[in-house]
């Protein structure tokens, strides 16, 4: 598909360089022209000078094409602009803004934006390697029912397959992160030390699972 970008900073090159290796066309949208620097040798999508909000500029970029809009500019206000042109002008279903205050992140989210909240993440994300229990869901479904989690689980769960945490808790192993990669448990897959145990429980079980898996199992 087509995506467009607004901002090339860190956050935009990196995105731009990983859709195009996967296959996508881009279009990156910048103030400054020497921005484009921080894009790979070979970017082969379209750079464009100016304002991710202007119709004239978005069109130079391709947004009548494209199924897809990032705002990740380094300010709010332009973000969110942009990504409202993009949306209620041109009708992109796809967009998401990146935005830095947490309360306007979760203003525009009620209002049907989607945000990545810059601080709010890396929040999240330092709150989940420093609890070992109650760390923040790494997703919830719409009801506020189901959530998505990483979980420590207690020393002596390692060498356990991930079949007996379900046994014994009643939720569904999604995922482990095991040294930086994702992988997909079969009920054989074996916990070992260092993988991080991602978990989807009902919202009303999670205190209760948490503390299960936090502590030493009972034998199955």
């Amino acid at each position: 598909m087509h995506v467009v970008i607004m901002g090339c900073g860190r956050v935009g090159s990196t995105l731009a360089r990983g859709l195009e290796k996967r296959g996508h066309t881009v279009a990156i949208i910048d103030q400054a022209a020497d921005a484009f620097r921080r894009l790979s040798p070979n970017f082969t999508g379209r750079t464009i000078v100016g304002m991710g909000f202007d119709r004239e500029v978005l069109i130079e970029a391709g947004i009548e094409d494209a199924e897809a809009f990032a705002a990740v500019s380094n300010g709010d206000n332009s973000n969110i602009l942009a990504a409202r042109v993009a949306r209620e002008t041109f009708g992109i279903g796809n967009v998401v803004a990146r935005i830095y205050d947490p309360g306007r992140a979760e203003v525009y989210q009620r209002l049907g934006i989607p945000t990545v909240g810059t601080v709010r993440w890396t929040v999240d994300q330092m709150m989940r390697r420093l609890l070992p229990e109650g760390s923040e869901p790494e997703w919830r479904d719409p009801s506020g029912t189901v959530r998505l989690a990483e979980v420590h689980v207690h020393a002596e769960w390692i060498g356990r397959v991930a079949l007996d945490i379900e046994k014994a808790t009643g939720a569904r192993v999604a995922f482990l992160t095991r040294l930086g990669e994702g992988v997909l448990p079969r009920a054989d897959t074996v916990i070992q030390e260092g993988d991080l145990v991602h978990v989807v429980m009902l919202e009303r079980d999670a205190a209760a699972i948490e503390s299960q898996l936090g502590t030493k199992p009972e034998e199955l």
